[in-house]
């Protein structure tokens, strides 16, 4: 594998690091992550398919950027990806094209149900789509248990459009599935979040789907605004204070929910994946050693073996981002400890994280966590 990133901050094109031997004519993938409004500048993708003639090229709009170890906001990390003995192949779709997200996640498993799959890479839109219904719509008809992995586009801490593409100038609705196939690939994966969970456990009353209005029989709402106290006024951003620690049936691991956005009229909360009726959940708040720490785990559980990966493609929180803020760096240098110098990093702050909770489990939507996918060719 053969890796060539670059980076457009202040308006200008900066080269970031190029493996000597890197070939754009052969280039197969390009990952482009960055501002809304930068990246649906035709211009951009213009610059990018005349630098890259034969590569698929994938867009996705982000709370923040990441490359290397730092993170940026209004600017655009592009990673050029060389394979020398394994192959990809990139589908998308529209939301509308499909009767729900579930059906969406199963038609673009579909297309890539190919001998030699070996993990799909998901970039989805993060507002229009239901991040739960689409994993499961992967899961459907995976039986070799073929990793799932990647993110849901972010918007900063706005929340109102998000933007992805495949080999167009990005647009809403858009989820795009990348398969990678060969032996010679080897791909691994760790998510991990950091939270603290404080309070009783509480029990899910009235629910549908991933809007949530009942927590013990109360308003939901008004319980967050509770304990937000003077920050209630500046929902739903606030609520990424306090995501939810959801209980996950047969499992002691639990799954964590984040809002994207509140409905006063309704009392009701829309979270980034589906929020069972009967399900157990409990308050949650940020431990700044743990969350930085939580980084570290994702990636010793994503190291692909003693040596090194070629290319780590790091999927965070933008709830993590706000929290964090100064010592946003701290968690990407957590990372990039773990993997040294010789690890290619980039990715972005997202609306929802995809990944298996552990290797060989089906894929889930996380919230609030640090998720990192490694590729290396060997």
């Amino acid at each position: 594998m053969r890796i060539r990133q670059h980076h457009f901050v202040n308006q200008n094109w900066v080269n970031y690091f190029a493996d000597p031997e890197f070939s754009a004519e052969k280039c197969q993938l390009v990952l482009a992550f960055g501002a809304p409004k930068l990246i649906t500048d035709p211009g951009i993708y213009a610059y990018l398919k005349a630098d890259y003639p034969n590569a698929n090229i994938v867009f996705s709009s982000t709370a923040g950027e990441i490359i290397g170890s730092d993170v940026y906001d209004d600017s655009i990390v592009v990673t050029a990806i060389e394979l020398e003995k394994s192959s990809i192949a990139c589908t998308a779709t529209h939301v509308n094209e499909q009767a729900n997200s579930a059906e969406t996640g199963a038609f673009l498993m579909a297309r890539l149900d190919k001998k030699g799959l070996n993990c799909v890479f998901i970039i989805s839109d993060g507002t229009f789509i239901n991040g739960s219904e689409l994993v499961d719509g992967f899961n459907q008809d995976n039986p070799g248990k073929v990793p799932v992995t990647g993110g849901l586009a972010g918007d900063a801490a706005r929340f109102n459009s998000t933007f992805t593409s495949l080999d167009a100038v990005p647009a809403q609705g858009n989820v795009i599935a990348i398969g990678f196939y060969g032996d010679n690939l080897h791909i691994n994966h760790g998510s991990s979040g950091g939270w603290e969970e404080f309070g009783p456990q509480r029990t899910i009353t009235r629910s549908d789907k991933n809007v949530l209005f009942e927590i013990d029989d109360k308003s939901a709402l008004d319980l967050y605004k509770e304990y937000l106290g003077e920050y209630a006024k500046e929902l739903p951003g606030s609520a990424l204070l306090f995501p939810l620690s959801l209980s996950i049936e047969g499992s002691d691991k639990k799954l964590v929910r984040t809002i994207l956005s509140v409905n006063e009229d309704e009392k009701s909360m829309t979270f980034a994946g589906n929020l069972p009726e009967g399900s157990k959940v409990r308050l949650m708040k940020a431990n700044f050693e743990k969350l930085i720490s939580a980084s570290s785990s994702a990636a010793t559980d994503a190291m692909t073996s003693p040596e090194h990966a070629d290319l780590a493609i790091l999927i965070s929180c933008v709830g993590r981002k706000l929290v964090l803020n100064e010592r946003t760096d701290e968690e990407l240098m957590a990372a990039k400890y773990v993997f040294g110098n010789k690890t290619s990093m980039a990715g972005f702050y997202s609306y929802g994280e995809l990944s298996p909770l552990n290797k060989g489990s089906n894929c889930e939507l996380h919230n609030q966590t640090m998720t990192i996918t490694t590729f290396t060719e060997r």
